[in-house]
């Protein structure tokens, strides 16, 4: 992260919050222009930077994944990434900006399902491909644990996220994991599966669009559960 007179500095361990009317550019693979409006700007941790309106659950309209650089000037906010892509945020007029100290958060609790399909899965690490094996579950990094790390028959490595349902937020959280693995010479390449009970279009197409392989697991016959069927005479 650069500050405003250039210097390079250590991204902060906290999460910064401003409410501002500002207009977005995004300048890369893709071009995109967000007029102005009264926004909220994120600045997480990990160093990525989000645009929020209030007309959405939790997908930002806009954002940059790290690792990225953000750049200070008075008005402008440029955030670029190692693609040399950027986020050029304009600031019209700043109504509030506020950080705050999270900690480290305990991460998401699964249901009894999802960690009982988690475990199967550690067991039966081939349902997810042939020739899989599995390296470790709950593999730790620093934004969380990835459910499961395995190996595929060309030892190449593969992080799995486990869902009873997948939806797009599940896709979002490994697409963050893959990001962080990359970085680390030791593991990459890391590709990504995604695997479900059941997999929403809408997560499927932005899984394929990543790179990231769905897996629709059977629960039941990973249990060894035969269906009963009901047989008219």
């Amino acid at each position: 992260m650069l500050g405003g007179d250039g210097r390079s500095l250590r991204y902060p361990r906290r999460v910064r919050l401003v409410i501002a009317k500002c207009s977005v550019d995004y300048v890369g693979r893709l071009s995109a222009h967000l007029p102005p409006a009264t926004r909220l700007l994120m600045v997480k941790a990990d160093g990525s930077v989000s645009i929020h309106a209030d007309d959405r659950a939790y997908k930002p309209l806009n954002w940059m994944s790290p690792p990225c650089r953000l750049q200070e000037a008075p008005g402008v906010w440029r955030v670029v990434n190692k693609a040399g892509e950027e986020l050029r945020i304009t600031l019209e007029e700043i109504f509030q900006d506020t950080s705050y100290e999270l900690g480290v958060d305990p991460g998401l609790r699964k249901d009894g399902v999802e960690a009982h399909l988690q475990e199967l899965l550690a067991a039966n690490p081939e349902t997810l491909g042939e020739g899989y094996t599995l390296v470790r579950r709950e593999y730790m990094t620093a934004i969380g644990p990835v459910d499961l790390l395995c190996r595929d028959a060309d030892q190449g490595t593969v992080a799995v996220e486990v869902k009873r349902r997948g939806e797009i937020d599940g896709v979002e959280q490994l697409t963050r994991y893959l990001e962080l693995l990359n970085r680390d010479p030791l593991l990459a390449p890391v590709a990504g599966v995604f695997a479900a009970q059941e997999i929403k279009p809408q997560a499927r197409v932005l899984a394929t669009d990543r790179g990231i392989r769905c897996v629709v697991v059977d629960y039941d016959k990973l249990r060894g559960i035969e269906r009963d069927e009901l047989t008219l005479f």
